[in-house]
């Protein structure tokens, strides 16, 4: 009988298995793929065995955060007992005085995915149109999907810019309830001007909400940016310490709105879902704009040393104004995939657009000096492989 006993406890597992009741998933939930948004360095150094030798792909600040930031998280590690403050008071406060503008404009957000999924919370129903581009920020339509939206992507223009004159007659057209846009884009870095955005501002179709996302500002010109407006009810503006601030691992951003718009987030935010040690972080990096000012010169000497080695390789670099720098490889997208590719067997962890016609192109981050030593060393024998 002891040997028949796993057996039956098996048979009788199945049983109740089969008589246990599941989740009920909301339809949406139950028509979306499986997928997964990014594939992360630390999967693909598992995957390999090893780590990367220069891990420049993910668009982060490699320079770092500011010592005062780092200070004050290590002045309050014994303190992470406590919750954050849900109010978020110092540091909304502190960004407020620094855009000249009141608290109750400003909304924190895990980073600005959160921001994006809050938006959407709020603004979209299952079924209701929202646009934005191909090629463009991919959790942003995660996040649509989610709630049910439906979602239309245009093409970038010729210049590797998203068509914001396209997007705007799309958005009337669909009477979309949001008109998504990255300046400057992601995963280009390419920009528009402050008047061209203004522009699309002013035609922006009635019940049309702007989300503009704005993660790259830092290492943007001036010209690329509108002054701060929150009189505008139809527009919120995403900017995040994820980028040139360093503090993409503490996920902490904010959303510029309209103070009655702004409000509506309190509804359907996380009240203590903003990391404590995030917010002094974020708080001490936010007054140290000489560090800032550092690291984004950093940055640019950073994305001219990366230009400078695509093109003694045969390579077109994309002028960026962001952390980044999207390099053509001149030919076509599964010529890119295998230099793409090769560089990652070699150490080099890069990333490349998803659709065509950015696809062409992989995307390099600003790195340190050995990043890009290393980067000049294997480039040539990727492209060598690459080309086979």
């Amino acid at each position: 009988m002891h040997a028949l006993e796993p057996d039956i406890q098996l048979k009788k597992s199945k049983r109740i298995k089969q008589a246990m009741s599941h989740p009920r998933y909301t339809q949406t939930i139950q028509n979306l793929p499986a997928t997964v948004p990014f594939v992360g360095p630390e999967a693909q150094e598992r995957q390999r065995g090893t780590p990367f030798r220069a891990r420049i792909g993910a668009n982060e600040n490699v320079f770092g955060v500011s010592p005062n930031a780092v200070a004050a998280i290590q002045a309050a590690a014994a303190e992470t007992w406590k919750y954050c403050d849900p109010d978020n008071h110092d540091l909304k406060h502190a960004i407020a005085a620094f855009h000249g503008v009141s608290p109750e404009n400003i909304v924190m957000t895990e980073g600005i995915d959160g921001g994006l999924g809050l938006a959407n919370r709020l603004l979209v129903a299952p079924g209701d149109p929202v646009i934005t581009s191909d090629g463009a920020y991919p959790t942003f339509n995660f996040h649509v999907a989610a709630c049910g939206g439906r979602l239309t992507k245009l093409p970038f223009t010729h210049d590797d810019r998203e068509d914001i004159g396209a997007l705007c007659d799309e958005a009337a057209r669909q009477k979309a309830k949001i008109l998504y846009l990255s300046n400057p884009n992601n995963p280009m870095g390419t920009w528009w001007n402050a008047a061209d955005i203004e522009a699309l501002i002013a035609k922006l179709p009635a019940g049309t909400t702007l989300i503009l996302d704005e993660a790259y500002c830092d290492t943007a010109p001036v010209s690329a940016l509108p002054p701060i407006d929150v009189t505008n009810p139809m527009v919120l503006r995403f900017r995040t310490f994820s980028k040139a601030y360093g503090l993409a691992g503490a996920r902490i951003g904010y959303c510029l709105g309209e103070a009655s718009v702004i409000a509506n987030f309190d509804k359907v935010r996380n009240h203590y879902g903003i990391n404590r040690l995030a917010q002094l972080a974020a708080l001490a990096a936010l007054k140290d704009q000489g560090y800032l000012k550092d690291t984004i010169a950093s940055i640019a000497a950073a994305r001219t040393r990366i230009s400078d080695i695509a093109r003694a390789n045969g390579l077109s670099p994309i002028a960026s104004a962001t952390n980044f720098v999207a390099v053509d490889c001149t030919r076509d997208a599964a010529f890119a995939g295998r230099v793409l590719k090769e560089l990652l067997a070699r150490g080099i962890f890069v990333r490349m657009p998803a659709v065509a016609p950015l696809n062409r192109c992989i995307r390099i981050g600003a790195g340190l000096p050995a990043d890009l030593d290393l980067l000049a060393h294997v480039l040539p024998e990727a492209l060598s492989a690459a080309a086979g």
